[in-house]
């Protein structure tokens, strides 16, 4: 678990301030300020759909949300929807999402919480708190939930949510329509039983927010103007392409799982951020104070070709993530992978090609040359460009740069071959066993 930093801890009044000056707050519901104003420790929670197995870089906003409710005084509470994670919310999707079993999102449940606590303090008695809704949706009678939740919901006001709005010309199946009214069920049963405040959420989370107040409003037996509990939420983050946060240059997401994407594959995403982004991800993703981040983009103004916002970024976002043992690992692999220099020694070509991948030959291969042995293993699509590619000089092996495609590689320790072409690309080769 990673320590939510002390030295700036605040009361809540300071938490909205905060995210304006990090550029991250899209809204709030009119009485937030005053409620967080008074001083009073709240209670707020962000929802996490356990639909796979673990959290994405796109779920670090709302974890950096419960990160800084929690650093500002707040209590967070994290909730898992093994409930709602078998109807899917039907926001910022095109369609609708595979229903999972019960055993499956129990599963993905207990992976996720073990992620989010290299986040959140959960000391228990005061840390933070992860909830699944499943253990009162799932006791939840169909009578008593048309009767008790479904008539405080007309179908005008549901169909004018932009969740909604967005599919219900493409197709949107009664399942999902519900989501709505479940999200609202689950701030309401918080509200009643666990003194939760504050829902927060992304933009596309401000219709379900607001139907979860509309609902807690309704039953909690007070005058239509009383603001009993509260909304926020964040702004959407796109990539550079205009797409939803999180994703890799090839369209995959960036997981949070180093089994699904490694630290040195984490690192290197973050370590690749444009420079126009670098300043926003800086103020999204770390708890630098405003006076280190503005330092480190005049730094990057200056000498952009070293990247220091970005090995910034990327050191830090590692750690917390992966902790810094695995951060101090990607960082010297992503140094010997982009290094002009040799490598000789084989616990570094170990642990690079354990980090970065590479490719396996035969040793049977090396007596028929250097082209064989790249084109076989598919450094190279064919014998051929193997060939013109060495005779143009642009392919070095262990050092040695080759002219010769029957040059016969000697595996470094009798396993690694260092193989580099032109002045970008270093594929690392491990003999095959």
């Amino acid at each position: 678990m990673q320590p939510v930093t002390g030295a700036r801890k605040a009361g809540p009044g300071g938490l909205l301030a905060e995210l304006e000056w990090r550029g991250i707050l899209h809204a709030t519901t009119p009485g937030l300020p005053a409620r967080l104003a008074t001083g009073r420790p709240i209670s707020g929670y962000i929802g996490f759909d356990p639909s796979a197995p673990s959290l994405h870089a796109g779920h670090l906003i709302p974890i950096f949300g419960l990160l800084r409710l929690q650093r500002f005084g707040g209590r967070p509470v994290a909730l898992v929807g093994g409930g709602t994670g078998m109807i899917g919310d039907p926001s910022g999707r095109s369609t609708e999402r595979n229903l999972l079993d019960v055993e499956t999102l129990s599963a993905n449940v207990a992976l996720i919480g073990a992620q989010l606590e290299r986040f959140l303090d959960f000391t228990p008695g005061s840390g933070a708190i992860m909830v699944d809704n499943l253990d009162w949706l799932g006791e939840l009678s169909l009578i008593d939930f048309l009767r008790d939740t479904g008539k405080h919901f007309t179908i005008p006001y549901m169909l004018a949510k932009d969740s909604v709005q967005v599919r219900i010309e493409r197709g949107l199946s009664y399942t999902e329509f519900s989501y709505m009214l479940l999200q609202s069920f689950d701030f309401a049963h918080m509200y009643r039983t666990m003194g939760v405040e504050l829902q927060m959420g992304g933009a596309d989370q401000w219709g379900n927010i607001t139907a979860g107040l509309e609902l807690i409003r309704r039953t909690s037996g007070l005058a239509d103007d009383a603001e009993p509990a509260h909304g926020l939420a964040y702004k959407l983050l796109l990539s550079p392409s205009g797409t939803k946060f999180g994703k890799s240059e090839t369209g995959e997401s960036v997981w949070l799982d180093p089994a699904l994407t490694s630290p040195y594959s984490f690192y290197q995403y973050w370590l690749n951020t444009d420079d126009r982004d670098v300043g926003t991800y800086l103020r999204w993703f770390t708890e630098f104070p405003r006076d280190e981040i503005e330092k480190l983009e005049a730094e990057a103004a200056r000498a952009p070709e070293a990247r220091p916002a970005q090995r910034a970024l990327a050191r830090d976002i590692t750690a917390r993530t992966h902790g810094q043992a695995a951060a101090a690992q990607a960082i010297a692999d992503s140094e010997a992978k982009f290094s002009g220099e040799a490598i000789t020694d084989p616990d570094a070509l170990r642990s690079l090609f354990e980090s970065a991948g590479g490719f396996s030959f035969d040793p049977a291969w090396l007596a028929s040359g250097a082209a064989v042995v790249l084109a076989e293993a598919g450094v190279f699509g064919s014998r051929g460009e193997a060939r013109r590619m060495i005779a143009g000089g642009g392919v070095t092996i262990n050092g040695q740069r080759l002219t010769d495609a029957a040059f016969v590689p000697e595996p470094i320790a009798g396993e690694w071959l260092d193989v580099r072409v032109g002045k970008r690309r270093r594929e690392i080769g491990r003999r095959q066993r």
